[in-house]
């Protein structure tokens, strides 16, 4: 399906998971694209995420499935224990019976792996080009065309502009203007062990969740197991924007104290922590206006307690593209579309992410009464607890 060589190219800002997303289903569907990133390179800091069916679903519809599982880990089972007495809570087997409930797998990577396939996919095409050291400060909306002004003061014109730009979103501050993303008052550590690194006593190759007192501990491998992530959250009123700063293991190591021996050994295997500070935003309904659409975190913001951030976002690009080529024509109405079929899909997300991680950090009488809930549940009724997001989009 051919749009036309000729027409002005889509202006993409941000080539991060959800960018490259983009760029890469509208090229799929004919259109050209220009992806502005504002970093010297084209690369995903972080460590690991987790891939739900959903996201297999569209990735289907574009060809990129197998180039995500290409290096991806795919568990056999994910397990919640409590991290005071290691008592398992409840167990979710992820292999045969998952797949044939939901009809997709579901699988871990690493944030680098599958950027990797979303860039290397956008290099295959020349109807991406891909641009580095650019930032787009602000942009005007002609009615019939959109201008970007670059941070240089470079002015790039195209049909349209997607803010892939992410949580601090200069884009939506035009749009939705609703300040500063809110402060969870969580805190995420997260690393990255190599396979030889773990000791094989602790290694294991389910999705594993250790919920404490304000705290849980996540780990699983990655890259087809050649790697051990790690992702230890607590609650903390510190504050840094952004989400690579070095983590003080001092301030972990107080809240995880008395926790289990599993817990603890593998904490210690980390010399190095990354740390973010976890914010989202309230939901809102309007992220379209005219030929400027927002996209992923830049529109939905969420905790990471549902693992649904780079999901959500590819569900966005890939339904954001066919809609495109629904109405190649009248764009404004191809992206009021797209909003209208995703805002309360993301809604929910954002809001479910908020109470998942309460649960996760439940103490006392509620972590007992969270414990009890859940022990008594079947393969068949967690699925169904899930349902409503892994059968979507």
């Amino acid at each position: 399906m051919t749009q036309g060589n000729g027409a002005q190219p889509f202006i993409v800002s941000g080539g991060g998971i959800g960018g490259l997303a983009t760029a890469y289903a509208l090229a799929h569907k004919g259109f050209p694209v220009r992806v502005l990133e504002q970093s010297p390179e084209f690369r995903e800091v972080g460590a690991g995420i987790q891939l739900g069916p959903n996201i297999f679903r569209v990735l289907e519809r574009i060809g990129l499935k197998d180039a995500v599982l290409a290096d991806a880990h795919v568990p056999p089972g994910m397990e919640m224990r409590d991290a005071l007495t290691g008592d398992l809570v409840t167990r979710i087997p992820l292999g045969e019976q998952a797949v044939a409930r939901f009809h997709e797998p579901y699988a871990v990577t690493h944030r680098a792996d599958i950027h990797g396939a979303f860039l290397r996919a956008c290099q295959g095409t020349n109807l991406v080009t891909l641009e580095n050291n650019r930032r787009v400060e602000t942009y005007e909306d002609h009615g019939d065309r959109v201008t970007a002004t670059l941070s240089t003061g470079e002015r790039v014109e195209g049909r349209a502009l997607i803010a892939c730009d992410g949580m601090w979103s200069k884009i939506r501050e035009r749009i939705v203007g609703d300040g500063k993303p809110r402060v969870s008052g969580h805190i995420a550590y997260r690393a990255v062990l190599k396979r030889e690194d773990v000791p094989d006593d602790l290694w294991r190759p389910d999705v594993v969740l250790w919920a404490g007192p304000r705290t849980h501990f996540v780990h699983y491998p990655l890259r087809r197991g050649e790697l051990f992530n790690l992702v230890a959250v607590f609650h903390s009123d510190h504050y840094e924007e952004g989400w690579d700063a070095e983590g003080s293991t001092e301030l972990l190591w107080q809240h995880f104290k008395g926790e289990v021996p599993q817990v603890l050994r593998l904490l210690e295997r980390i010399n190095t922590w990354r740390m973010w500070v976890l914010c989202d935003r309230e939901p809102v309904k309007t992220w379209a206006e005219n030929r400027v659409v927002l996209l992923g975190d830049s529109a939905h913001p969420m905790l990471q307690y549902l693992a649904q951030g780079a999901c959500m976002a590819t569900e966005d690009a890939v339904i954001l593209s066919e809609e495109v080529v629904r109405q190649p024509d009248d764009l404004p109405a191809a992206f009021k579309a797209y909003n209208e079929k995703r805002y309360l899909r993301t809604a929910q997300v954002q809001i479910m992410a908020r109470v998942y991680g309460e649960f996760y950090h439940a103490r006392g009488p509620t972590a007992e009464l969270r414990n009890k809930m859940l022990a008594g549940r079947t393969p068949q009724q967690s699925y169904d607890g899930v349902a409503w997001l892994y059968d979507g989009p």
